[in-house]
């Protein structure tokens, strides 16, 4: 128990500080970021942890990880593809991209690749609609944002990935 606290204390302290102690539960979402940084998901012992540091019920923390699209919940490939497929998107063809994307990955969406690189996942509306098919990233270098995309560019920027993932495990050896 207690692993972000033993973690993360001066993280923690800092988040804290920057609200009134009257409304500190308002630290809800970066303390949830914290506890997703390191392992790329929010494991349940940390949904308990935060609802104990801000006084709050476990389910209210619960909810927002299953409301926003940046919080999972589960592991995720090193790069998470959420691709919007929204009605003003699936008009400019996000589902068909979502569908050749998957086929070409071998996997279903909210699956990811067999090496563990990729997960895609369909979400709702990333606010660029008019630039579809667009999907977010999250990645090692944080959230990126790829707009009026196809199927082969998109391939050949996880092919990048791919290789400088193993470029960087040459290098530790």
């Amino acid at each position: 128990m207690n692993d972000l606290l033993s973690k993360y204390p001066e993280e923690i302290k800092t988040i804290l500080a920057k609200y009134p102690s009257e409304q500190k539960r308002s630290a809800v979402m970066p303390l949830l970021f914290l506890a997703q940084r390191k392992e790329g998901y929010i494991r349940e012992q940390a949904l308990s942890e935060i609802s104990q540091i801000l006084d709050i019920q476990e389910t209210e923390v619960a909810t927002l990880v299953g409301f926003y699209t940046l919080f999972h919940d589960g592991k995720t490939g090193i790069y998470h593809i959420q691709v919007c497929t929204d009605l003003c998107c699936a008009l400019r063809g996000s589902e068909d991209f979502l569908t050749g994307l998957c086929e070409a990955l071998e996997i279903k969406p909210g699956e990811t690749s067999q090496d563990g690189m990729v997960t895609v996942e369909e979400v709702k509306c990333l606010a660029a609609c008019d630039k579809a098919p667009m999907f977010q990233v999250q990645g090692k270098d944080g959230i990126s944002y790829h707009e009026n995309c196809n199927v082969d560019n998109t391939l050949e920027m996880i092919q990048e990935w791919r290789e400088s993932g193993a470029a960087e495990q040459e290098e530790t050896k």
